[in-house]
């Protein structure tokens, strides 16, 4: 038993003394090294740096990958383009403070560039993923001799920043590898060309040639890209102070794992977030997204829209296909010309506009077009913009560079426009240059008025009729607001009344970019109202099975129930056929959109979950107890949750509820409804 007991003292002891030679370091001392087989590991565990092969091939490569992830992801590489044949290879901190890699005979590989005179230099590898050079006692960042972030190979890391160090000279750029198991430079890179625009836009390359950009930054985000900026996995933010001028991001869950990548086998920059559960990394957004993110997929002077059944490229206005035969055989790439030429008379600035000089027509939601051929000017105001376009003959669009408030800055755009698309979430003007003739506002256009005018007093009877016509039935339908006003009145609530045209204004004329989704009754549209207050606003089609007395239903239900768990309604609107409804906007949507979506869901902490369920349950409560009315949804489900700007719970669609008597605690129907 003694001897048992001795040996398990002794097991126990070789046990703690493997764990202690064996646990992981962070540094490489001054005039140290590690060689092939030993690696360095962040303080935290989360990155190792060290030697590595890839598929099937000998070379071996020096590079940071992700510890804790089973499969090795390598996201920066030292000689990606140089690699060692065998495992003689050895990394050393010299005493001048630098890096140096070298192999079996003593040849050196690849090494960093620090010139600083140093003391006591150190490598250290960080749970950030960076690997530092830096004095031993000098933990600030600032002073660092080398950093791996500065020289990014294919992955852009959370806290990396990628575009230029003006102090330095220093172009932080992506490039891919050139295959799966060759870390070479492909020929796929990504970066901003220039460092002197306070507003530029990154460019992706396939060689030499431009293969997607993101559009210009426009103070809030850049204007191709309106999803890069923030949302509830990362917060993206785009910096230039004088000294630095780049792109980078910062994940709002420390535990979770995203990181952007340039795939040479794709063709693409990806955003990719680990998943725990499926042991995988999944994609959660891809440049190029479509075809209209091809550049120039249109050629000059046409917007694209993926949107587009027929044909995606449509030609601006005041612009035809240059080769119509093309065209019609789906080839857009010589773009759009001119239909008349423009005047190029000028103006002065306190003159009134000429009938006979060039003009602009507005061109919103879309990427705005490439910044290669333009000028601007950060204080001029946008009357001055177009004034100075005006005086230019090659000037062919100007707008705001920065949309923050009421907007600043000026840009204009010279000879061609290239590289439209339409997007949602772009809220940028371009003023696009187009002669008069195309404005309508000509010899020619009030000639052709004189002669509607003469057709109209010679068919004079004909006009009377259709007067008489379209005055039975405006009456008709001020008898039926008027109608309506009295049942409102009749139901005893304050309901605001919107006309028409001021839902249409509110949604840019119920726009396919401001549409939010579809229910089975119609399409929701996001809207802003004249005072600023951004409103949803259902519209039920002509088809829905809804009919009047439904959508009155409904109305006079949510006008009478208040309550802070139930959606809010603002208003409605009956005119002729069109039956709207207005509510209050919801920014973080429904909430199926988070339960189902796996990298959503990781935000959706167990507290929060929490605080939604018991919200709905408050609002189920007030519906079926508290309410003067016994109101029953009859369609409660994940995508009828809306939740505000702080994630609170509201139930919306009313539209199936069934009300109850203040006795009754049952009911009947022989109506299937919902989902």
């Amino acid at each position: 038993m003694a001897r048992f007991f001795s040996l398990m003292l002794l097991t126990a002891a070789i046990s703690l003394s493997l764990f202690k030679n064996s646990s992981a370091v962070d540094i490489i001392g001054s005039s140290k090294s590690i060689r092939d087989g030993t690696t360095l590991v962040s303080k935290e565990g989360v990155f190792e740096f060290g030697f590595f092969s890839l598929g099937n091939s000998k070379n071996r490569y020096v590079g940071i990958w992700y510890k804790k992830i089973p499969v090795r992801t390598v996201v920066w590489v030292a000689n990606r383009c140089n690699p060692i044949n065998d495992s003689s290879g050895f990394l050393t901190v010299n005493p001048n403070g630098n890096l140096v890699l070298s192999s079996r005979n003593k040849s050196v590989v690849w090494s960093t560039n620090s010139s600083k005179q140093v003391k006591k230099p150190i490598a250290q590898l960080l749970d950030s993923g960076n690997l530092v050079l830096r004095e031993e006692e000098d933990l600030n960042s600032e002073a660092y001799l080398w950093q791996s972030f500065d020289y990014p190979t294919d992955t852009l890391l959370p806290g990396m920043k990628h575009g230029w160090d003006l102090r330095k000279g220093l172009n932080r750029r992506l490039s891919a590898w050139k295959n799966w198991d060759e870390p070479c430079l492909g020929d796929l890179s990504s970066g901003f060309d220039d460092e002197h625009d306070i507003y530029p836009e990154s460019y992706m390359r396939k060689g030499k040639a431009t293969y997607y950009r993101s559009g210009p930054w426009n103070g809030i985000r850049f204007s191709g890209s309106p999803e890069i900026k923030a949302n509830q996995l990362f917060n993206g933010q785009f910096v230039y102070n004088g000294n630095e001028l780049y792109y980078t991001y910062n994940l709002n869950n420390s535990s979770v794992i995203s990181i952007i990548v340039l795939n040479q086998t794709n063709m693409a920059g990806q955003r990719l977030t680990w998943m725990p559960g499926d042991q995988s990394w999944r994609s959660y957004f891809t440049a190029p997204r479509d075809d209209c993110d091809n550049y120039g997929h249109c050629g000059a002077n046409a917007n694209c829209m993926i949107s587009e059944t027929v044909g995606i490229c449509q030609c601006l206005k005041g612009f035809q296909p240059k080769s119509s035969q093309q065209w019609d055989v789906r080839d857009w790439s010589e773009g759009c010309v001119r239909k008349s030429l423009l005047n190029c008379q000028g103006i002065d600035y306190y003159n009134e506009r000429r009938k006979d000089e060039d003009g602009f027509v507005e061109l919103d939601g879309i990427k705005m077009p490439d910044t290669e051929k333009t000028w601007f000017n950060d204080s001029m105001k946008l009357k001055e913009c177009r004034v100075q376009c005006l005086n230019n003959c090659s000037c062919v669009a100007y707008s705001n560079r920065d949309i923050r408030g009421e907007g600043k800055g000026c840009r204009i755009w010279f000879n061609e426009l290239i590289d439209i698309k339409q997007i949602s979430g772009s809220k940028q003007v371009l003023y696009v240059r187009l002669p008069a003739s195309e404005l309508g506002d000509t010899k020619g256009a009030r000639k052709f008025r004189a002669i509607i005018v003469v057709a109209v007093l010679g068919a004079l009877s004909g006009m009377i009729l259709v007067g008489y016509y379209l005055y039975k039935k405006m009456m008709k339908g001020r008898n039926n607001k008027e109608t309506w006003e009295n049942r409102a009145r009749e139901e005893d609530f304050e309901l605001p009344l919107f006309s028409l045209a001021t839902i249409s204004t509110a949604t840019d004329n119920f726009s396919v970019n401001n549409k939010l989704g579809e229910g089975g009754f119609g399409p929701v549209y996001r809207g802003t109202l004249e005072d600023g207050q951004e409103v949803a606003v259902k519209r039920l089609s002509l088809s829905s099975q809804q009919g009047i007395n439904e959508f009155k239903n409904e109305v006079i239900l949510i006008a009478k129930l208040q309550h802070r768990n139930l959606v809010q309604l603002l208003g409605c609107c009956i005119h002729e056929e069109e039956k709207l409804l207005v509510y209050e906007y919801m920014p973080n949507k429904s909430l199926d959109s988070f339960l189902f979506d796996q990298a959503q869901s990781k935000l959706l902490q167990w507290p929060k979950r929490f605080k939604i369920i018991c919200g709905i349950a408050r609002g189920l409560q007030y519906l079926h107890q508290d309410s003067r009315l016994r109101i029953v949804h009859r369609d409660l489900k994940t995508s009828n949750i809306l939740l505000d700007n702080e994630m609170n719970p509201k139930i919306s669609d009313f539209g199936m509820a069934r009300t109850f008597g203040g006795d009754q605690t049952a009911g009947n129907t022989n109506r299937v409804v919902g989902t």
